[in-house]
C-alpha cells in the first residue's frame, strides 16, 4: 500500500512538471496586425497595386518557377506570383 501512494505521487510529480507551461512573447505582432489592413491582399494584380499605392521603390527580377517576383515599399514587400499577389509583408 505504501509502495502504491509513493509512486503515484512520483506519478503526479512528474505530471506536474510535464505541465508547466512557458509564455512566448512576440515583438510587434499587435502592430503587425495593424499594418496588415494598409498592405495589399492577396489576390490583387500588379495593376492593382501600382495604382493603389504607387509605383514600388524597387522592383527585383522574376525567379524560379512558377515565376515569383517582389516589390520593395518603404514600409513593406509584396510577393507576386505571374501577376498576383501572394503575400505583403512588413519590412523592418
Amino acid at each position: 500500500m505504501v509502495k502504491t501512494i509513493a509512486t503515484t505521487c512520483m506519478l503526479f510529480a512528474l505530471v506536474a512538471g510535464a505541465a508547466r507551461a512557458d509564455t512566448l512573447l512576440l515583438d510587434g505582432v499587435e502592430s503587425d496586425a495593424q499594418s496588415a489592413s494598409t498592405r495589399p491582399k492577396s489576390g490583387m494584380t500588379m495593376t492593382a497595386v501600382e495604382s493603389t499605392y504607387g509605383a514600388p521603390a524597387q522592383k527585383h527580377a522574376t525567379v524560379g518557377q512558377p515565376p515569383i517576383t517582389r516589390w520593395d515599399y518603404p514600409g513593406f514587400s509584396v510577393y507576386f506570383e505571374r501577376e498576383r499577389v501572394i503575400h505583403a509583408v512588413v519590412r523592418r
